[in-house]
């Protein structure tokens, strides 16, 4: 392996928030090269289901230098317009990618560092870790406990109804992904059986605006890792019960129940072929509709004290979830017909190929807000990294001009 010409910062991912780190520090005029394991944008095009939409509407899709200018702002992208969206944005900033560079090491050498892809190395000073926080599919422990017999298959690897095999399916996680697997397959036909857990309940729209209007101009998106209590339960916090469907409909269990799906409580335990669900349904969901209504009256409390009472609908309050008072404590997957396990557990970053001593007990990455425990070394597009809206394409552009900001006082020696 021949070692390449330094650059003073190497940039690992080209998706949006490597793109907007790209951006940011040719603005500054800071040499730098971006390495893709695949191609630009190469998570929205290998690992995302065929029917996914955005689940924010297109007038959030800002980066640095870079916004929407159609004329559907309040519709939310397809996966191929996401991918469109992200390469014309990589070709406008002629950003330096090199693809098909997966990363194999991040070393120290003393004065910087060394980065090897599988055919080449790069010496830099800084390095940029923007490959997100969705790069390896998260499975409990008890997956592997799955009667034989049953298709075990993580979101990451769904793309659509015609995939699964005949017969129910158990869909474990009743996030964003969770709930919205669950409706297309019930709409396919099949019998759909949900196992919730700790969820946020959100409705797409409140008093008329889109739920993101609110977030956005209220403020609450903005809001930055030094101002909450427990940044940590902060950042591990489930994605909200949306979706980013053309008719803005809201989906939550009550509409899934409306359409046949059932609601289990949390999966605890296999055993044979009986799956075991914790009692605490009725309570989790108790919990998610006052998260709700305790957000839903921040955007109330807000319209009144800015004056935007006038140009919103009245306050709204919505049905409790609704919820068996008997719910299946067990079930027999095998005598129930369901053939397959569908697994929305969410994801964690991938940072394995990082030889450095960064690394808590947990494995998880020190940082002080995307400024890592090493001189030099930066992340981007985690949950809630430096603002609530961190790992979201809008929230790349403000991280990474605080992040780049950084990065140049070290380059000079500050």
């Amino acid at each position: 392996m021949v070692p390449n010409e330094d650059s003073a910062v190497v940039v690992i991912g080209a998706g949006h928030a490597g793109l907007a780190v790209s951006k940011c520090l040719t603005d500054r005029g800071v040499e730098h090269i971006v390495l893709e394991r695949g191609e630009v944008a190469n998570s929205w095009k290998t690992e995302r289901w065929d029917s996914l939409r955005l689940l924010t509407p297109n007038w959030q899709s800002r980066l640095p230098g870079f916004v929407y200018e159609g004329d559907e702002p309040d519709s939310y992208r397809t996966m191929p317009e996401v991918v469109d969206f992200l390469d014309n944005y990589a070709r406008t900033i002629s950003a330096p990618v090199r693809t098909g560079a997966a990363v194999t090491a991040v070393r120290s050498n003393g004065s910087g560092y060394r980065v090897a892809t599988v055919s080449e190395e790069f010496g830099c000073r800084a390095v940029v870790l923007a490959t997100g926080a969705c790069a390896v599919p998260t499975l409990p422990a008890l997956a592997k406990d799955l009667p034989t017999g049953i298709m075990s298959l993580h979101s990451r690897d769904y793309r659509n109804p015609r995939q699964i095999p005949g017969g129910g399916v158990m869909i474990v996680g009743a996030s964003a992904t969770g709930t919205q697997i669950a409706l297309e397959l019930q709409r396919a036909g099949r019998e759909v059986t949900l196992s919730v857990g700790e969820h946020i309940r959100a409705p797409r729209t409140y008093r008329g605006r889109d739920l993101e209007w609110w977030m956005d101009q209220s403020g609450m998106w903005d809001e930055t890792y030094l101002e909450v209590e427990d940044i940590r339960r902060a950042r591990s916090v489930p994605s909200l019960q949306l979706a980013g469907t053309p008719d803005r409909t809201t989906l939550d269990l009550n509409a899934l129940t409306d359409i046949g799906v059932q609601i289990v409580g949390r999966l605890v335990g296999l055993s044979g072929d009986e799956a075991q669900f914790s009692g605490s349904l009725r309570n989790q969901c108790t919990l998610s509709d006052l998260k709700m209504n305790r957000l839903l009256g921040t955007f109330d409390d807000w319209a009144q004290e800015t004056g935007h009472n006038a140009e919103v609908e009245p306050i709204e309050r919505f049905e409790p979830t609704r919820v068996s008072d008997d719910p299946p404590l067990t079930l027999n997957l095998i005598g129930e017909g369901i053939r397959t396990v569908l697994w929305a557990t969410g994801f964690k970053p991938d940072h394995s190929y990082l030889e450095l001593p960064v690394f808590d007990r947990k494995g998880r990455i020190l940082h002080d807000g995307g400024v890592v425990d090493a001189p030099g070394l930066y992340l981007m597009g985690l949950q809630f990294m430096r603002r609530r809206k961190s790992a979201l394409i809008d929230g790349a552009a403000a991280d990474a001009d605080d992040i780049c900001d950084h990065l140049v006082q070290y380059l000079n020696g500050r």
